[in-house]
């Protein structure tokens, strides 16, 4: 049976260009399907058009009739002053409404008894029992252990929460409505690997049709068994999980082009004798019509397009002068809040061309800590930065003061600069053409996340501080842009402060990790004393050796290594 239909399905949001060009595929039920393509393809969109939120051009959309769908999006909004325990609530809306009119009809019997009312309650009374309404306390319960979010958070106030620990409870809360189609939009993002790890298993055993957004490969690896990628406002198909994916995309790059090229090789050839044929021709008529026939062969070949490869990032930081080897010391460092220390007596020191990745489960406080020491927020301790040293910070949430304004208009006033030097920033970060004049709320999460990169980009700095960099950006924009830091560090001393939950990518970039548990700071050292699969598997309350196959696969790079 197929839960889902897509079918010519058009989207744009201006005359010009289509973003979703018609999209069509099938969904079976019971299918574990991933939603790939780079940042701004229209996966977010495409959801949103799924769960009726966006309205579209053409085409048509169909679920199987009962079935029903919930998301979790990329980036959770809830009214101000909303607890934890309301937003968990939000799941049982339609039980609320049932379980309210029960209780006017209560009254209203016990006023004066109706066979008619009595009837309607009745009805009432079996639909609450069987949607569940006599167990959510129980599924909050069992749902909130797995997710790992304590009683004492639930009556915390949702804003209050680190990125991490709302990803928990929105999923939670998804979990929660008892869905037969869930669509995961970047569901893994600022999930830590026990949460992580506790998902999957959900996944496998849930009985409903899952499609995600991921740019976690090893989660896609693990989780669905078929890839639909969105290129060029088209959809493309691939019968495997992820590393099957990146085998057979490779292997399509290659024999279109094979097929190009010697598609490219004969028409050279027919077009040279087509050319002598039409020189000799001019007085034989046999001749000529010969020239004439190759002509139409030429034109009856059927022409296959030029692959291309997807256009790199090509960012630079100013450079600024350094002088001396300390950035930054810290020494006695800690950070409580309503009595429950996070960290305390913390001593660090980061020396120039140093990359340090910050390690911990979600709630361990990462994001405070370096609040705490760029001085955006208070806490106990000394924080010294070298006296040369400038640094620049991109936040785990990205927001802007002017959402409204384009890309173009974004960088012209806050860099105050001329409209050629924004267009080639912008174009080092991959908006290029029509792109700049996008407004900045049309953009998706990794948008966002390459639009401030682009804002830090000429800020002369030695220290770049980044709190879950990668978390919104694509698999291949991810290694891009580690890789493009590896490179600063080694050519412009920069040194690299980040908070990660990817440990591969921790593991590639950095020459010392600092490991948060508990109340303190539990390791510091080099890749190759932290990424052991048992002491992996405590820092994230892990069963031993579940991870060991992703951790066999790194490369890993040694202490003090450029």
């Amino acid at each position: 049976m197929i839960d889902l239909s897509v079918k010519d399905l058009v989207k744009s949001f201006d005359a010009d260009t289509n973003l979703l060009d018609g999209v069509s595929f099938d969904i079976q039920a019971g299918e574990r399907v991933g939603l790939l393509g780079r940042n701004g393809a229209g996966k977010t969109t495409l959801f949103k058009i799924l769960t009726g939120e966006l309205d579209y051009n053409t085409g048509e959309v169909r679920f199987a009739p009962g079935r029903k769908v919930g998301l979790i999006s990329q980036i959770p909004h809830y009214p101000a002053g909303y607890t934890v325990e309301d937003v968990l609530r939000t799941a049982f809306r339609e039980l609320a409404n049932i379980q309210s009119k029960m209780r006017r009809l209560e009254e209203q019997m016990a006023a004066q008894p109706d066979k008619a009312l009595l009837a309607e309650y009745d009805a009432l009374s079996t639909r609450f029992q069987t949607g569940g309404g006599y167990e959510t306390d129980m599924q909050t319960d069992k749902i909130c252990n797995g997710l790992g979010i304590p009683a004492a958070q639930r009556q915390q106030d949702f804003d209050s929460l680190s990125g991490g620990e709302k990803t928990r409870v929105n999923l939670a809360r998804l979990l929660l409505e008892k869905t037969d189609i869930l669509l995961l939009d970047e569901p893994t993002n600022h999930l830590d690997m026990h949460a992580v790890e506790w998902l999957e298993g959900y996944i496998e055993k849930f009985r409903g049709t899952v499609l995600t957004i991921s740019h976690d490969r090893y989660f896609l690896d693990r989780v669905v068994t078929r890839i639909i990628e969105l290129h060029d406002g088209k959809a493309e198909f691939y019968s495997g999980n992820y590393s099957f994916y990146v085998q057979e995309k490779q292997a399509r790059f290659d024999l279109q082009l094979k097929q190009y090229e010697k598609e490219q090789a004969k028409l050279g050839q027919l077009g040279f004798t087509l050319e002598r044929m039409k020189g000799w021709g001019i007085n034989n008529r046999t001749l000529y019509r010969r020239a004439m026939s190759i002509q139409h062969r030429m034109e009856r070949i059927e022409k296959t397009d030029r692959p291309t490869q997807e256009k790199t990032l090509r960012a630079r930081f100013a450079q600024r002068d350094f002088f001396g080897d300390e950035v930054l010391s810290v020494k006695g460092l800690g950070k409580a809040y309503d009595g429950r220390t996070l960290f305390s007596d913390v001593e660090l020191q980061v020396a120039g061309g140093e990359r340090i990745a910050l390690l911990g489960d979600n709630g361990t406080g990462k994001s405070t800590f370096l609040k705490l020491l760029l001085g955006e927020e208070a806490g106990a301790g000394r924080v010294k930065f070298g006296p040369t040293v400038k640094w620049a910070y991109l936040p785990q949430i990205i927001h802007f003061a002017h959402p409204e304004r384009t890309l173009l208009d974004t960088m012209l006033y806050e860099k105050n600069c001329s409209v050629q030097t924004a267009r080639d920033r912008l174009g080092a970060y991959l908006f290029e053409g029509e792109d700049v004049f996008k407004t900045v709320s049309s953009l998706s999460g990794g948008e966002q996340s390459r639009l401030r990169l682009c804002m830090l980009m000429d800020e002369k700095i030695n220290l770049l501080v980044l709190d879950e960099p990668t978390s919104f950006l694509d698999i291949r924009y991810k290694l891009e842009l580690l890789t493009i830091l590896k490179r600063m560090v080694r050519e412009e001393h920069l040194a690299v402060l980040m908070s990660l939950h990817e440990l591969d990518l921790a593991a590639r970039v950095s020459d010392t990790v600092v490991c948060v548990a508990g109340d303190r700071i539990d390791r510091v050292g080099p890749p190759s004393e932290i990424f052991t699969p048992d002491y992996i598997a405590a820092l994230y309350r892990m069963e031993p050796g579940k991870y060991d196959p992703c951790f066999d696969s790194l490369e890993f790079v040694p202490g003090g290594a450029r």
